[in-house]
């Protein structure tokens, strides 16, 4: 079982940063894979990018290469998301997740478990 809490998101305007972070629970946090989504108003759920268990492999949505970087502390239980050089298009509720495949899944059906979300707002 693992509990996942997102935060840090936020209002800024189109070009700036923000960090957001997943804190999670459980004991099996460091041997799972996790990853991101985001839902923008009337859309679906779409996946961001996602980070292996070790954090050695990592995969990226299209729209966000280059300007996102997913990264974990499976010491301190930690899944982070550097956004930078944010676009309106960013906004969305953001979402951590994890998955027990054995490999890195883009698919929103292969994660278990899910945070609440957090809201990423981008001005213009």
């Amino acid at each position: 079982q693992v509990q996942l809490v997102e935060s840090g998101g936020g209002l800024v305007q189109a070009g700036d940063s923000l960090r957001l972070a997943c804190a999670a629970s459980g004991r099996t946090f460091s041997s799972i894979n996790m990853g991101w989504f985001r839902q923008a108003p009337g859309k679906e759920r779409e996946f961001v990018a996602a980070i292996t268990w070790s954090g050695r492999g990592t995969s990226y949505a299209d729209p966000v290469k280059g300007r996102f970087t997913i990264s974990r502390d499976n010491a301190k239980t930690t899944l982070s998301l550097q956004m930078n050089s944010l676009k309106p298009e960013d906004t969305a509720v953001y979402y951590c997740a994890a998955s027990r495949a054995g490999v890195i899944v883009t698919a929103r059906r292969a994660y278990e478990y899910w945070g609440q979300g957090t809201q990423v707002t981008v001005s213009s």
